[in-house]
């Protein structure tokens, strides 16, 4: 049998075995007598009976890369694209939230947190133009890192200077990063000043939004994130990560039906997690709610089920500040069919104030202040829109007229409606 010691935040929880036929994970006997213990998922809560099948594939295989980056992981290190155990056996040291997984042989051996290797400026260019073939680096020394999602990322080290200049580190073992540099793919022009734009419109209008920039290295235009899951001391050093879940780990989805129209979650499964599993329910639905008319009214179809997370930290579970914001209507190639329907509406274009209260119905949530919610948030996003200098620059101005025709058409829809 082989097995994989799992930490969370430096602190030994459990093992993850693999007998040939499925994973199985059990807590260990310390960490379940710890006064702070906290369970790695919602589907995996604290108890001494191991767990196997599908709730243990769910939550691990969630930490992964998936669709053509996941290939290109495989085929580097020799390795089935459906083994879960080993990939994670490969990449998974430095993983979303608190999650670290060490082979056995490995335990004691792990550089500490401090090791990294820095790069130099040519280096990290060269980087940016190998990521796109050789996904997270997989296959290099010293180097396991795992980030989910379909688009090409990385996770970094960032050291600002007090000069302005900026040294960028590859985190060795189980070293936290600090930034994810997301390289824009070739097909998808002006992806990183989108999501940079629409992260920057998110902040500007007082939602809770992960900071995000974008910035050109070499000649491969990038989206560089900083990490909401990790937490910084005064001079940059990181202190410790914060443990974090997405809403299809917690829901028990894989990540393969992270959209509702191939049976995943839904915004009505959504907010009732919301108000079962938040500590501060209340805010978290309203958190959520901003999120839905943020992402329907600024012409995004992608907002899936692994795009809202947790965070769980100091014994409090609370939704993650949001992120991938992007303006999926900037490339008119690309479906509008909605990953989470809003009431009965499956496309971006035919989404109403209609549609909302439905959604109000169907989520238990109270229309009159869903109403007046969408109409700030519409004003809000317009007055954003007008005021150029207010955001981050963009080479086109297609984004910024869809997003303000947008807000402009449904505050005028809920201006109209009478109830």
């Amino acid at each position: 049998m082989n097995s994989l010691v799992v930490h969370l935040n430096g602190k030994r929880v459990g093992v993850l075995d693999d007998d040939g036929q499925r994973l199985i994970f059990r807590y260990n006997d310390a960490w379940l007598a710890d006064g702070d213990a906290l369970p790695l998922s919602r589907q995996l809560p604290l108890q001494a009976e191991p767990f196997e099948g599908q709730r243990v594939n769910v939550f691990f295989g969630g930490l992964l890369p998936e669709a053509d980056s996941r290939d290109q992981i495989a085929r580097k290190l020799g390795i089935s694209v459906n083994n879960d155990f080993a990939m994670l056996e490969r990449i998974g040291g430095e993983c979303a939230g608190a999650i670290a997984l060490v082979p056995q042989e490995l335990q004691g051996q792990a550089p500490r947190n401090h090791a990294v290797r820095w790069l130099s400026e040519e280096e990290v260019i060269q980087m940016m133009e190998r990521l796109p073939h050789q996904p997270l680096l997989a296959g290099e020394e010293g180097l396991r890192l795992s980030l989910a999602g379909a688009q090409v990322k990385l996770p970094v080290v960032l050291d600002p200077k007090s000069d302005g200049a900026t040294r960028i580190a590859l985190p060795l073992g189980e070293t936290p990063s600090t930034h994810i540099i997301k390289p824009e793919p070739l097909r998808f022009p002006g992806l990183a000043e989108n999501e940079a734009w629409c992260m920057a419109l998110a902040r500007r209008i007082g939602l809770d939004t992960a900071e995000a920039w974008a910035e050109r290295i070499g000649n491969v235009p990038c989206l560089i994130s900083k990490r909401y899951d990790r937490v910084q001391g005064a001079s940059g050093e990181i202190v410790h990560r914060l443990h974090q879940e997405d809403f299809c780990q917690a829901l028990g989805y894989p990540s393969s039906r992270k959209y509702q129209q191939e049976g995943g979650p839904s915004l009505r499964e959504c907010f009732q997690m919301i108000r079962d599993w938040s500590t501060t329910s209340v805010l978290d639905i309203k958190h959520m709610l901003d999120a839905v008319i943020f992402a329907a009214v600024t012409g995004n179809a992608d907002a899936h089920g692994k795009n809202h997370s947790f965070l769980y930290a100091q014994g409090t579970r609370r939704m993650a500040p949001l992120y991938d914001q992007v303006c999926t209507m900037a490339w008119p190639e690309l479906s509008t069919t909605l990953s989470m329907k809003i009431g009965s509406a499956s496309t971006l274009e035919e989404v109403s104030p209609e549609h909302f209260k439905q959604l109000c119905g169907i989520a238990k949530l109270g229309w009159p202040m869903a109403r007046e919610r969408i109409k700030t948030l519409c004003r809000q996003i317009l007055d954003a829109t007008h005021e150029m200098q207010v955001l981050p620059a963009l080479s086109k101005a297609t984004v910024r007229e869809i997003v303000t025709k947008r807000a402009e058409r449904m505050l005028s829809l809920m201006e109209k409606a009478t109830n």
